[in-house]
Order: C-alpha cells, then sequence, then structure tokens
C-alpha cells in the first residue's frame, strides 16, 4: 500500500489532496459566504436561498469528489471540476441578479475595490477571516460584490485545474494505460 502512495510501484496515483488545492479553499470561502449572504438578505422560506447554498455546496463537494476520483478516473475528475466550475458560474448569476433587481451597481473590473480585493486574494493562505469584512459589510452591495469576486476568482481557478488535467492525460495517459504498462513491466521483469 505504502508503494502505491508514493508512486513508485503500481498504477494509483496519489489522490485525494483537495484540501491543498487553492480552487477547494476559495470555494469553501465562496460555501460560508453564501450562507451568511443567503441568510442575511432572503426571506426564510424563499427558494433562492436553497438554489444558491446548494450550488455554493455543489462547487465544492465536486471539486472534493473529483479529486477523490482522480486515481482511478481522470474522465472523472475532469467531469466533476467542470460541475463544479458551471454550479459556481450559476451561482456568479444569482449575485448578479441579486445586483440587478435590487437597483444596486455590480463593480466594474477596475474599481478601485475590485483592485482591493484582487489583493486580498493574493494573500497565502487566505481564508473565510480575510475576506469577513467585505462578505459581512453592513451594505448589500459590497457583500454581493465580494462574493461575485470570489466566485470569479473560484472559476478562474477551475479553469486552470481543467487546462492542467488535460495536458496531464495527454502526457501521462489515464488508469488504463497505466494497468497496461505496470503489466508490461512486471512481464519484462520475469515476474
Amino acid at each position: 500500500m505504502a508503494e502505491n502512495q508514493n508512486n513508485t510501484t503500481g498504477f494509483i496515483p496519489q489522490h485525494g489532496g483537495y484540501r491543498n488545492l487553492l480552487s477547494y479553499q476559495k470555494s469553501e470561502i465562496v460555501y460560508d459566504g453564501t450562507v451568511y449572504f443567503c441568510q442575511r438578505f432572503f426571506q426564510k422560506y424563499d427558494r433562492t436561498i436553497d438554489q444558491m447554498v446548494q450550488a455554493a455546496r455543489s462547487g465544492k463537494q465536486n471539486i472534493v469528489e473529483a479529486s477523490m476520483a482522480s486515481a482511478t478516473s481522470k474522465e472523472t475528475e475532469l467531469k466533476l471540476t467542470n460541475v463544479a466550475r458551471a454550479s459556481l458560474e450559476e451561482l456568479l448569476i444569482d449575485y448578479e441578479d441579486f445586483l440587478r433587481t435590487k437597483k444596486l451597481k455590480l463593480w466594474e473590473k477596475d474599481s478601485p475595490l475590485v483592485n482591493r480585493l484582487r489583493q486580498l486574494n493574493k494573500i497565502p493562505d487566505a481564508n473565510y477571516e480575510t475576506f469577513r469584512k467585505g462578505i459581512e459589510n453592513t451594505n448589500a452591495e459590497i457583500c454581493a460584490n465580494v462574493m461575485i469576486g470570489l466566485i470569479k476568482v473560484t472559476t478562474y481557478l477551475l479553469n486552470q485545474q481543467l487546462k492542467s488535467l488535460e495536458k496531464a492525460f495527454i502526457n501521462e495517459g489515464g488508469l488504463r494505460e497505466r494497468m497496461t504498462q505496470a503489466r508490461i513491466n512486471k512481464r519484462n521483469k520475469g515476474y
């Protein structure tokens, strides 16, 4: 078992390190912020709460599931990473809808507040506390725009992750290829 974990023999690579993925860390902030936002700005039985919280949860949980599936199915890892990205895009639209229907301003990408959010996103090991002042601001426009900024960063990271997964698959292949190669290597060694 330890040999497979270190990837010295066998064909199942290390997997499941999702907590180290920046995309997962940001998605966790997005989920927690969305729960807070929905509790604060929507009525208790508003269906929007369930939809937004589930989209945020789906974004986070699909990163976990993709990471765990990565050892045996690159196809599943790619699909679930894309589902995470799609869920967060859906959530992004919910926040934009909130701003539009409340006649609040969507920040321009060159806004000083967007630039401040970019600076916060560059902080190593940033977590919910890093963004709390924005997420829990008394101004709904600030809260929604901070969440939009966090979602955009997370989807950008997922886009980069998908490109990296594609490149890794092209260079390294999938499980069947690794299984075949491991079997060939064993035969060639005369075992």
